[in-house]
């Protein structure tokens, strides 16, 4: 009898593991020994029967194989399967029938499996996104969206001198503990996703980055990678393109920097005092102003007086000083002359000093 049993258990594990292929919830969230309990506590050992009651088992439960769940209920599925399994052994110890439990028990697990919480869509373009994983029991695996783990290239073109800023965020739903960011740049004005390309930026750890005042160098693509536990979940690019001119204040510095790289020795230059003649001062711009024509009239009406003050002079002193001989008067003239154009040339060069 015991090896009539023994037989009986190995034929049955035997047609279970052929009918792997019908995998359904019923074979991902009980063991084969919990089934064949069941059955043996509704239908004895009988081989025949046992293998009855074995076909109507996963006929019953054929309806649970396309059910698709989200990967974080599992334990709850697992926990309701396995009350299922306690409440069919109940109506097996009260002679209960198993043709009417298993379809009965499956509906059940049906409405179940419906009322748990539905798992997130994805949201493109990009990501491992772990909270849209479904559990598919057909075949007892799981899966999240099919997107890359690289993001399209976001473009950036930012004046020199101002502010770029940088948000590594994402549209999904991320982790809530473990997550760090890392910050790569592409130097160069490259424009690239080729990881081989990008070195570390040392000081940017957080989903914000933020570079002020922007110049050619930063030039690039910067690239934020989002790790949950060490493991990337996205990788985010951001292409910065400097424009405009730089400031005018750095524009004369080059100007200046080109003249000290350009120069070259010169012969030294001595500084000399300028002593003008009335022609230049006349000459000068803003010479003759109201002012100006009002001290010429001035001067004039005192050089006439001077004249006649030295012409009578001329008539009464000049003898006595010349020892009256008359030849000796144009040296006379000669020596006072330039006193008196000395004397204008000073008035007219105090006067534009007062005026500039």
């Amino acid at each position: 009898m015991a090896l009539v049993t023994l037989v009986g258990s190995i034929v049955l594990l035997f047609l279970l593991i052929l009918r792997a292929s019908t995998w359904a919830c019923l074979f991902c969230f009980t063991a084969q020994e919990e089934r064949l309990r069941v059955c043996q506590m509704f239908v004895g050992k009988d081989v025949s029967k046992l293998r009855q009651c074995k076909d109507t088992f996963e006929t019953a439960f054929e309806i649970l194989s396309d059910m698709e769940i989200n990967y974080d209920e599992r334990s709850h599925l697992h926990d309701a399967f396995t009350q299922m399994i306690l409440s069919l052994q109940e109506v097996a110890t009260a002679q209960g029938s198993f043709i009417d439990a298993f379809p009965s028990a499956a509906a059940e697990m049906k409405r179940t499996i419906q009322q748990l919480k539905k798992v997130q869509a994805c949201v493109p373009p990009c990501g491992v996104q772990e909270f849209t994983r479904l559990f598919h029991c057909q075949g007892c695996y799981s899966t999240i969206c099919d997107l890359p783990l690289d993001c399209p290239v976001q473009d950036l073109i930012v004046k020199r001198g101002n502010q770029a800023l940088f948000s590594c965020t994402v549209g999904f739903q991320l982790p809530e503990s473990e997550l760090t960011y890392s910050w790569k740049f592409a130097e160069g004005g490259l424009r690239t996703r080729d990881m081989s390309y990008f070195r570390d930026v040392p000081g940017a750890h957080g989903y914000l980055a933020r570079i002020r005042p922007v110049q050619p160098k930063h030039s690039g693509t910067f690239v934020c990678v989002i790790l949950h536990d060490q493991r990337p979940l996205a990788r985010l690019y951001f292409y910065l393109n400097v424009t405009g001119p730089p400031p005018p204040g750095e524009m004369e510095l080059q100007v200046t920097f080109r003249e000290v790289v350009n120069w070259s020795a010169r012969e030294a230059e001595v500084i000399v005092p300028w002593s003008p003649s009335l022609g230049e001062l006349l000459a000068l711009p803003r010479a003759l102003t109201l002012g100006n024509l009002f001290l010429m009239a001035i001067t004039a009406a005192f050089l006439s007086a001077s004249v006649t003050v030295l012409a009578w002079c001329f008539k009464f002193l000049l003898p006595l000083l010349c020892c009256n001989n008359p030849g000796q008067w144009p040296g006379f003239v000669s020596q006072i002359k330039p006193f008196f154009l000395a004397a204008i040339a000073r008035v007219f060069s105090h006067s534009n000093r007062k005026q500039n």
